[in-house]
């Protein structure tokens, strides 16, 4: 005879509360990405998308999180303005900032991939933990695409693309705490979020 299961562990979330996350956190990385940007030297200004999409992973998880993104980077391909300065339409993707826009779904998904791999009680008290996950899954994904947009779409040298990357990072760093902060409360306030692990399943006796 079987095991008993854990009936909690299996519950299926509804598709529509599912689909309603997704596209309000899609909304969320729209908006960030509306808000006036800093411009400094280089074709790259400094918003708040990274903010929304690492916030995506973070509450989300990784296949919520990675949804909100690409449904965000459908709606601004297809015409809508939603990308930062207003922009919209397929020329963006293929304009300097392409490789940031293609990092950013892999950076919510790396991140939601990292969060859900923590103990709960960590995801829901401590922010140097979910800071860690948003830096890293930003220098990984958002960062090295980025750098290697320029390189490709802008004909920069490696090292020319280093040094305009390297201005954002002190506004990473801010906003990956921010991020941080509100992940926590978030969990705090909705514990149950992050789509429960199912537990190992224990050796059947012969």
């Amino acid at each position: 005879m079987d095991a008993p299961t854990d009936r909690r562990a299996r519950t299926p979330r509804s598709t529509g509360t599912d689909l309603a996350l997704v596209a309000g956190f899609a909304a969320i990385i729209a908006v960030c990405a509306l808000l006036p940007a800093i411009k400094l030297a280089g074709p790259v200004p400094i918003t708040l998308q990274t903010f929304g999409v690492l916030l995506s992973g973070a509450v989300l998880g990784a296949r919520r999180g990675l949804l909100a993104v690409l449904l965000y980077l459908a709606v601004g391909a297809a015409g809508l303005p939603v990308f930062s300065g207003g922009a919209a339409g397929l020329g963006v993707l293929a304009g300097p900032t392409a490789g940031y826009l293609v990092g950013f779904p892999v950076a919510a998904a790396l991140c939601g991939l990292l969060v859900e791999r923590l103990p709960r009680r960590l995801v829901r008290q401590s922010v140097p933990a979910i800071f860690a996950a948003g830096l890293l899954s930003s220098a990984v994904a958002i960062h090295t695409l980025g750098m290697a947009g320029l390189v490709w779409r802008a004909g920069m040298t490696w090292s020319q693309a280093f040094g305009v990357d390297a201005a954002f990072w002190i506004g990473d760093v801010v906003k990956n705490v921010a991020m941080a902060v509100v992940a926590t409360a978030v969990h705090r306030a909705f514990p149950d979020l992050l789509a429960r692990r199912a537990p190992a399943r224990q050796p059947q006796p012969a």
